[in-house]
């Protein structure tokens, strides 16, 4: 071959490389697929959305999208197609980006035949890598998470900035998450995320558009993980991962204060004679007013009042015996009411309590901060109530003791049926910005409190839960705006449907007319709308009484609803408890419970199910007479309660009168 024809084939070679090289550049950049599958399951799977920096989970069959989850962490640059690094098995994903970030995906082993869930795990390579993951809202209602003051069924319609995703006061921080807390989120679309429980975590909403988690950067370099299911429709999802929520076999609490109105007892008192005056005027106008059997509830500052009677704190350890107050004497004549008392954690440093304890060394009864520099702990110290205070140990077994004994007793002396636990919400250590002892970390303090309460039996109620909702204990709901909007009587409804979804069905709805305001109700619809949502729930509280507010036919009305309340709403709590505790179905249900596949029924926030046989739909809007109703699952029958009329599910009943004197209450007709 001469030397001409070696040039020709050299130059047909450069050609040759140089159109493959464009050919490759061109597949990458413009004839790529936007999207590529990264994992496939039986009948979903996740694809690579290159161009949005999304992984998107969507059925097999139709390529339908149940889920889009945003990588806010990526520079807004287009990643071009990503390659399993686990090729070898066919049930995981690996990939790492630019040495920043590692992703695994890998099908969860223990999924059920009518479930597939998705692990999904970050992992930072450095410390100061942040990982966020934004779950999309697009054509998808949302539910769960944590509880806030102004409460919206679904979140979709919520704005919250990021914050640490734990329980705090919302006295206190009205923006932040409240008293109730689970890392679980359902998708009207049949998903579920749930989160690993001890991963520190940020998260925020943005209204309509999507909610994101967060990691916490910083040198323990903390991964973002968490698992995305798939079932059939919204219902099964909650039924196949609801029940991981219980964690344990559920067990009830004391149901007896279903039959009991809780009356809130206000009077101001600075001695044991004032407020024994008190409570008796209190409960004989209870009685002369027919409003029958119930429990007076104190508040903390009253329990404080009794606890001090004879001027003596109750004793540390080594005090054997306590004179008893002369309120045990006059408690007979109370009867047939109960008495709730209220106790926190916490302890003014001015007490004698805490002066002891301190003379006596036990430092560790309190939470505390260690000096590094020499072998002490400092008692940390937090406003609590206008006062400064120390908190309980609950880490400390000796303290624990000593503070069930203390507890015991004062119920003994008073003759107290039921003991509210309030102020557990929040981390003192966070508020302070001292790293917590690692048992102590996010709610830890909170899930701890909740457990020691079930140590004096299952008449305890706790202000604040995470993990919490197989324990027999009665949930307090957040304090509430005595108002219309949501985060007064409007968010009553969709507070009640968190809570249930959640698993914590026996809960102490907000007192009638709000307690936040500080002042009487004097509005009489707004009393008696309230009135009847809270008829239908599972105890009716009362913080101001009908004959203070309002007028005697109101006071009339407050007799027949409590009536309602026993002989009709607590044998069906009674009957769905059951259910709960065998298969965890919440007992308050959505409307979309029963038509889980039709869009208009993932955002109706004003009326409720009580089991799967009766619809009840308050009136929530100022001044109205009439309201839309939706009846679920088509071919179904339901009846008025009021007018005995009968309507076929599947459908709304547009503008259905509604006098202020009536709620609208439908039973299933089999």
């Amino acid at each position: 071959m001469n030397e001409t024809w070696k040039g020709v084939i050299a130059c047909f070679g450069v050609v040759v490389f140089l159109l493959m090289t464009i050919g490759i550049i061109y597949w990458q950049v413009v004839d790529q697929p936007n999207t590529n599958w990264i994992l496939r399951s039986s009948t979903s799977g996740l694809t690579w959305d290159r161009k949005d920096h999304s992984l998107i989970l969507q059925t097999l069959k139709e390529e339908r999208t149940l889920l889009k989850i945003h990588m806010g962490s990526f520079p807004d640059v287009e990643i071009p197609f990503i390659k399993n690094m686990c090729w070898q098995n066919r049930s995981e994903f690996c990939y790492i980006w630019e040495a920043i970030v590692e992703l695994k995906v890998f099908l969860d082993s223990n999924s059920s035949p009518n479930n597939e869930c998705y692990n999904i795990n970050w992992t930072p390579l450095h410390c100061q890598v942040k990982v966020k993951d934004c779950f999309s809202m697009i054509n998808v209602s949302w539910y769960g998470g944590a509880s806030v003051s102004r409460q919206h069924w679904p979140l979709n319609s919520m704005n919250i900035k990021s914050q640490p995703f734990t329980i705090s006061n919302l006295s206190k921080s009205p923006n932040a998450f409240g008293s109730v807390l689970e890392r679980y989120f359902l998708g009207s679309t049949g998903v579920t995320m749930m989160m690993v429980s001890d991963t520190p975590i940020s998260l925020s909403v943005e209204r309509n558009k999507h909610f994101c988690l967060e990691n916490t950067p910083g040198t323990d370099m903390a991964s973002l993980q968490y698992t995305v299911c798939v079932s059939q429709n919204i219902t099964s999802a909650h039924q196949e991962l609801g029940s991981r929520l219980l964690r344990q076999q559920p067990r009830l609490p004391d149901t007896d204060i279903l039959r009991l109105p809780v009356w809130r007892y206000y009077g101001m008192a600075d001695s044991f004679a004032q407020m024994e005056r008190g409570l008796r005027s209190f409960y004989n106008k209870l009685q002369t007013h027919n409003l029958g059997e119930g429990i007076i509830a104190l508040s903390e500052e009253s329990t404080m009042v009794l606890r001090n009677l004879d001027h003596v704190y109750l004793p540390l350890l080594r005090r054997k015996r306590l004179h008893a107050p002369r309120f045990i004497m006059n408690y007979f004549r109370m009867k047939p009411l109960k008495l709730s008392i209220t106790l926190s954690p916490y302890t003014s440093i001015n007490s004698p309590i805490f002066q002891r304890s301190l003379q006596e060394g036990k430092e560790e009864f309190w939470l505390s901060h260690h000096s590094e520099s020499s072998d002490y702990s400092v008692p940390l110290l937090t406003k609590w109530k206008g006062q400064f205070s120390a908190c309980l140990n609950v880490t400390s077994q000796a303290a624990v003791l000593w503070y069930l004994g203390q507890v015991k007793l004062l119920k003994q002396q008073l003759g107290a049926k039921y003991v509210v636990f309030e102020g557990s919400e929040g981390n003192i250590f966070m508020e302070q910005a001292i790293p917590p002892p690692a048992e102590l970390r996010g709610d830890q303090y909170i899930r701890i409190l909740g457990s020691i309460a079930t140590m004096l039996g299952n008449s305890s109620i706790i202000t604040g839960a995470t993990r919490s909702s197989h324990l027999p204990l009665f949930f307090q709901m957040n304090p509430r705006q005595s108002d219309w909007s949501y985060a007064g009587l409007k968010g009553i409804i969709p507070s009640v449907l968190h809570y249930s979804l959640l698993g914590y069905n026996f809960f102490i709805p907000e007192a009638i007319g709000g307690t936040l305001s500080g002042e009487f109700l004097t509005d009489e619809e707004l009393y008696i709308r309230w009135l009847q949502i809270v008829t239908f729930l599972p105890v009716m509280s009362f913080g101001i009484p009908p004959w203070v507010c309002c007028g005697d036919w109101v006071l009339n009305l407050t007799r027949y609803y409590i009536q309602r309340h026993q002989n009709f709403v607590v044998p069906l709590i009674e009957k769905y408890s059951k259910e709960w505790l065998s298969r965890g179905d919440p007992i308050f249900r959505p409307t979309w419970w029963l038509s889980p596949t039709e869009p208009a029924a993932f955002t109706i926030d004003d009326q409720f199910l009580i089991g799967e046989e009766v619809i009840v739909a308050p009136v929530t809007e100022q001044g109205q007479f009439q309201r839309d109703i939706y009846l679920p699952r088509e071919g179904q029958k339901w009846m008025d309660t009021n007018t005995a009329q009968v309507f076929h599910g599947g459908s709304f009943l547009r503008n259905y009168s509604v006098p202020l004197m009536n709620v609208p209450v439908f039973i299933k007709i089999s």
